[in-house]
């Protein structure tokens, strides 16, 4: 099979893990990550839904997002320990296009929605008078469905090609998860040209995004900065860089891994962004966005005194109550 140019790979290897220093190492760290995200975001997920004062459109953003911190996490963590602790390491072509279709498409979704979150906080602290307008349910409905649905239908141009592709050369890649840049680096075919389209389109994806969340936030620094209160100036400012130490290390990693040419593609550092887009934000955003805010506190206060034998929620209130929250000013506690 592998010497006939005109039959093209139905099956590949995933052998990245084999290929690490201290692949045990590795899986375990990544698979305690990805506890600690599933564990984060469920919680928030089940708070949200639980109780009526987090029925607002941060919190309904901030569920898009933990759904796809989910999703992130579902789509590549549960194949990798398959594969790690099984010693097998093959995956169908469909499978493969079918993982990269679901981690683009939850990926590029949230590269969305995080620039929706800093508009909705921008609005909320700087024009907080029309926010029941600019923010009201059926404009979050349509952009919603407006991230879901151009994010998907854009990807599935990127699966369909990759599915189409003849895969005639090696059919191993040296990572654990499937990825575009690998698949492509294994084709005859000729895909410049799907290549430079890829790249204007990571860019724009990637770039219109966070000039949204840099400029939100700059507008939002400058309305703290002008508050009295020294304290709370600091407190805004903490909770400001977090929020955007968390979305740096998504973008970055997500620039490095989709904007690069396909011969500079690298598997070694290939994985560790990958380890940066899929578990590291799903990990941190709960806390980040959530955990630390009195509103969210409040909630799982009030569900653990009516089920005091919550006792993993009961650990993760404690660990974050310490942190604080922003106090003062118009709703700087929910930034």
């Amino acid at each position: 099979m592998g010497n006939e140019n005109v039959t093209s790979w139905m099956e590949f290897h995933l052998v990245g893990l084999v290929h690490l220093r201290a692949p045990t190492i590795f899986f375990a760290v990544v698979l305690f990550m990805a506890f600690i995200a599933l564990l984060g975001n469920c919680l928030l997920l089940f708070l949200i839904q639980m109780d009526a004062s987090l029925h607002t459109p941060m919190y309904f953003f901030l569920s898009q997002l933990s759904c796809m911190d989910i999703g992130q996490i579902l789509i590549v963590v549960p194949k990798m320990s398959a594969n790690f602790l099984s010693q097998t390491d093959t995956i169908s072509l469909g499978g493969c296009v079918a993982q990269i279709f679901l981690t683009l498409t939850m990926g590029s979704s949230e590269c969305l929605v995080l620039a929706v979150m800093s508009y909705d906080r921008y609005v909320a602290i700087c024009r907080p008078l029309q926010y029941p307008v600019l923010m009201r349910r059926t404009i979050c409905l349509i952009m919603t469905v407006g991230i879901w649905s151009s994010s998907s239908l854009s990807i599935l141009v990127i699966a369909i090609y990759v599915q189409s592709l003849p895969y005639c050369g090696s059919n191993v890649i040296d990572h654990f998860v499937c990825e575009f840049p690998a698949l492509l680096k294994l084709t005859c075919a000729d895909t410049s040209a799907f290549e430079k389209v890829i790249y204007f389109d990571n860019v724009l994806l990637l770039l219109l995004p966070i000039l949204v969340i840099i400029s939100s936030y700059i507008a939002i620094l400058v309305q703290v900065l002008s508050m009295r209160s020294t304290e709370g100036r600091h407190k805004a400012l903490g909770t400001c860089l977090s929020h955007l130490c968390v979305v740096g290390i998504f973008y970055v990693a997500s620039m490095l891994t989709y904007t690069a040419p396909v011969t500079s593609y690298s598997a070694q550092r290939s994985m560790i962004y990958s380890v940066c887009i899929t578990v590291v934000p799903p990990m941190l955003n709960p806390f980040i966005y959530s955990l630390r805010n009195r509103d969210v506190l409040a909630a799982l206060k009030k569900l653990l005194g009516e089920h005091p034998s919550f006792c993993t929620s009961a650990l993760l209130a404690g660990a974050w109550q310490g942190t604080g929250y922003i106090g003062g000013g118009a709703n700087l506690g929910d930034l």
